[in-house]
């Protein structure tokens, strides 16, 4: 997920000069540039694993003074309209699935040599010593699509319509307030993706750059990590955009490893072909139609698994803003193997003023709750909750309104009153049973921190923010999604790395 903009270094806290980078980016998300007095660590050589491969460091550190200086190019993009004419309803999504391939004995050989080897990609390094660069300028041409839609495709088989289910309104004061938690600690512990990680992702799924690694537990024992847009064989370090080599949306893997401090280990992808992660949410990939699908959140109901996910229309030229085209709600009965869309719970975003467009959903009793953001990165937080077992009904839900479950009627979704003060991106909420406190962990953009509130209940209050992560140190850095196995003074989540765009997993202790 992430917030997208025409060029995805935008999201990152890279100089201001390369927010006029012209190349179309499939998401970029806006971090604060780290300040200009801000110390960097010194220069180290890129972390290896136990294979002799190289990964990525993704601290903020002092160029390489052996390094030759580059030359920074700045690229104005020029756009050209283009009619593009868009099949509608599409093709049918692929749900080609085949068995996982048995990795191999040995740890650093490839399951499919045939189809990859191991990969040797250029590191991402920041940029070397000696004199000043000299920035150059390109200019460039670049498609702006105009979609024209003409009938196409096979329509998708209809669902049927929930039956109304109107909850009646309920009181729901916020609760007293909680201590704010104290940070002792933070240290990254593992590289979860791509080149030189522990998983080894790049050769054994062709998962060679990715995002987020949203979590949740799908039954006892096993967690689902989902990716965001997810780059194969031929990408090089860099970000991510729609010109990259072997692009899915996003992908879906699996982690049985309880031992968080040891990383987080991945035991297998949803995969359709040997040794390639299969994309599990379909996207046309048509800018200013539908870019791309990024994944939100995820949750089980029983033997269900549900992903929530926005549909993306096109990133904006302005960072830290994007343009849904809604956010909606996927099912799985096959353990994350196929998903299905549904038709019906769906928050479509007319006029851009939809609150529930980035939508994070969590279990708890006999309600699901879900707290919402709108498109971009500068929103406030909304909720609402429903009944459990109706999920995909629409008309079953409640939002959080001046202290009232209020129900679903007209506008009341456009209502929610904001859980707390100041915008936030990219959520992530969980119940900690430990503690019997509610944690959410996001991205201030404002402040350029992941950080961590706690409340005793969804509806707060919810604790003043406490930084988790700086891109002061991690100037890279977005996401901040917690792992469900987490508990007490031991709190574990993914961020990602924009330069080397791959997911790495944190640990925090607190007091």
């Amino acid at each position: 997920m992430g917030i997208r903009s025409q060029s995805r270094s935008n999201r990152t806290g890279f100089t201001a000069v390369l927010v006029f980078a012209s190349t179309t980016s499939v998401s970029a998300v806006l971090l604060p540039a780290a300040p200009a007095t801000a110390d960097a660590y010194p220069w180290a050589p890129a972390p290896v694993n136990s294979c002799g491969e190289a990964g990525f460091d993704p601290l903020n550190r002092k160029p390489d003074p052996a390094a030759p200086q580059e030359n920074p190019t700045i690229r104005i993009g020029v756009p050209v309209p283009q009619i593009v004419t868009v099949q509608v309803p599409g093709p049918k999504p692929d749900n080609t699935r085949v068995d996982s391939t048995a990795l191999p004995a040995d740890p650093c050989a490839a399951p499919c040599p045939e189809i990859r080897d191991n990969p040797t990609p250029t590191p991402a390094a920041a940029p070397g010593g000696g004199s000043v660069a000299i920035p150059q300028v390109e200019i460039t041409t670049e498609a702006e699509p105009i979609p024209i839609p003409v009938p196409g495709g096979e329509p998708p088989e209809p669902q049927p319509s929930p039956v109304a289910n109107p909850q009646p309104a309920a009181p729901a004061p916020v609760s007293a307030p909680v201590p704010a938690p104290q940070l002792d600690s933070v240290e990254l512990v593992n590289q979860v993706t791509g080149h030189g990680s522990i998983n080894r992702t790049d050769t054994r799924w062709s998962v060679d750059g990715t995002d987020l690694g949203l979590m949740w537990e799908t039954k006892p024992g096993q967690v689902a990590v989902v990716f965001g847009d997810t780059f194969g064989k031929g990408w090089q370090p860099g970000g991510a955009g729609t010109d990259k080599q072997d692009w899915r949306s996003n992908v879906v893997a699996y982690s049985s490893g309880h031992d968080l401090s040891q990383g987080l280990v991945l035991d297998d992808f949803v995969q359709n072909t040997p040794c390639h992660a299969a994309e599990v949410l379909d996207s046309r990939k048509i800018k200013n139609f539908e870019t791309t699908t990024i994944p939100t959140s995820g949750f089980a109901v029983g033997d269900r698994q549900y992903l929530t996910y926005m549909s993306v229309n096109r990133w904006s030229r302005i960072p830290g803003m994007w343009w849904t085209n809604l956010g909606g709600i996927a099912w799985s009965d096959d353990d994350g193997r196929t998903w299905t869309k549904s038709q019906w719970a769906r928050w479509d975003n007319l006029f851009g003023v939809g609150r529930f467009q980035v939508a994070t959903m969590v279990p708890h009793g006999d309600y699901v709750y879900m707290f919402g953001t709108p498109n971009g990165r500068l929103g406030v937080i909304g909720l609402a909750r429903v009944p459990s077992g109706e999920v995909l009904n629409k008309s079953a839900y409640q939002y959080w309104i001046d202290g009232t479950w209020v129900p679903a009627d007209g506008a009341n979704e456009l209502l929610a009153t904001p859980l707390v003060s100041g915008t936030a991106s990219e959520l992530s909420i969980r119940y900690d049973e430990e503690s019997a406190q509610w944690q959410m962990v996001y991205l201030d953009v404002t402040k350029g921190k992941i950080v961590l509130r706690t409340a005793a209940d969804p509806q707060g209050t919810w604790s003043d923010p406490v930084p988790l992560l700086s891109t002061d140190d991690y100037p890279t850095a977005y996401g901040g999604f917690m792992h469900p196995w987490s508990s007490g003074k031991d709190l574990y989540f993914t961020v990602s790395a924009w330069n080397s765009y791959n997911v790495y997993l944190m640990h925090a202790k607190l007091k």
